[in-house]
């Protein structure tokens, strides 16, 4: 879903999806109805030396409301930062952060493969939440009574923050806490190990939410058990995948298939295309460089009646993503997936020799799954 950038905090692009400006105004809603504002005050005036007025609010729900709804999310960027500050200090570039529907994303370039340094990041956004529920807390007994809304809202996150911490410590993988298992479980199992067995418990939770959802009508707690098994599931094959492609490069994968020149025509290239089994071929300039690829999704937008008259330069595809030969064939992986790509060209010593595509990585895979001893 599309997203929309605000600004920059420490470099990083700070993000929100289009999916949060539509859900803000039904949290505004839900948080500002009369029973959570009786609920809410009552608790806020339990844990902290000051008087609330809930009728009073009542008249003001909106206004209560949509403030404790951004400040929500406020507090979500706010903990998703803890997760950046530590990926930094361990020179790990965090790409953007991005708030939507069920909370916040830090996009890093990279997950760490070391438990310590993934326990640390895991456990540093919760830890960031409770220092921001303490702040808020805090500033609670110094608001003047004059501003009974800043009071209610102050409170509530504090309140939220320590909730939400406490929820997102379940080891329901991929929360913090699921992360936090997969960590210590990698501290004496292999990472691939880990994360089979991290996205396992966190299925079972997926499940208890989605049954809990369903008995309470809690829509939310249904979206968090559909978010948490199917990214539990992609964390999973991505791990038996890094397992299969363990040790090898984009070089290794990269397969030699003769480029065609810009000026041929479009008539001779399917059975190029059928020969190199491949769904796309390499185009290359005069000097036999590498410079794009050609794929058959081009070529079929193209009628064939034309084929005899069409020119490769017209189709060729030339923005693609580049990686080095000497690239992890998994981390090349990620990065055409990331980029949306099917295609890449591969660069040794700085010269484009060759594309290694999804079907390159396909066809390893398949292998290496059908050697792999038992």
């Amino acid at each position: 879903m599309r997203s929309f950038t605000l600004g920059r905090i420490w470099g990083i692009p700070i993000r929100v999806s289009a999916s949060l400006l539509i859900f803000v105004p039904i949290l505004a809603w839900l948080i500002g109805s009369g029973a959570q504002i009786a609920f809410y005050a009552d608790l806020i005036e339990s844990i902290a030396p000051v008087s609330i007025d809930a009728a009073a609010l009542a008249g003001q729900r909106w206004t209560v409301g949509i403030l404790a709804a951004l400040g929500l999310f406020l507090s979500v960027a706010v903990h998703e930062l803890g997760h950046a500050y530590v990926a930094m200090r361990y020179g790990i570039e965090v790409e953007s952060i991005t708030l939507w529907i069920l909370g916040g994303l830090a996009r890093l370039s990279e997950f760490p493969k070391e438990w310590n340094r993934e326990f640390w990041i895991a456990v540093a956004g919760p830890a960031t939440s409770v220092l921001f529920a303490g702040v808020c807390l805090a500033a609670v007994s110094v608001i003047p009574s004059s501003a009974p809304v800043l009071i209610f809202v102050v409170g509530w996150l504090a309140v939220t923050n320590v909730v939400l911490t406490v929820f997102n410590l379940l080891p329901a993988f991929p929360m913090d806490g699921g992360r936090v298992l997969r960590a210590l479980l990698a501290r004496s199992r292999p990472y691939g190990t880990a994360t089979r067995i991290a996205a396992g418990v966190g299925k079972v939770f997926a499940v208890l939410f989605a049954i809990v959802g369903v008995l309470a009508f809690s829509p939310i707690l249904l979206l968090v058990a559909f978010f948490v098994y199917g990214a539990a599931s992609s964390e999973s094959r991505m791990a038996v995948m890094g397992d299969l492609l363990e040790g090898l490069t984009v070089g290794d994968i990269v397969t030699d298939t003769e480029g065609v020149t810009a000026d041929a025509t479009l008539d001779h290239l399917f059975p190029r295309l059928l020969s190199a089994r491949r769904s796309d071929l390499p185009v290359v300039d005069r000097d036999g460089t590498v410079v794009g690829a050609i794929t058959a999704d081009a070529m079929r937008a193209v009628d064939s009646a034309d084929y005899q008259t069409t020119r490769v330069e017209s189709l060729v595809t030339t923005d693609l993503p580049r990686v080095d030969a000497g690239t992890s064939a998994f981390d090349a992986l990620m990065e055409l997936s990331q980029a949306g790509a099917n295609v890449a060209l591969v660069e040794r010593d700085g010269r484009v020799v060759g594309l290694v595509s999804q079907t390159d990585f396909s066809t390893a895979l398949g292998f290496q799954r059908d050697v792999e001893p038992f």
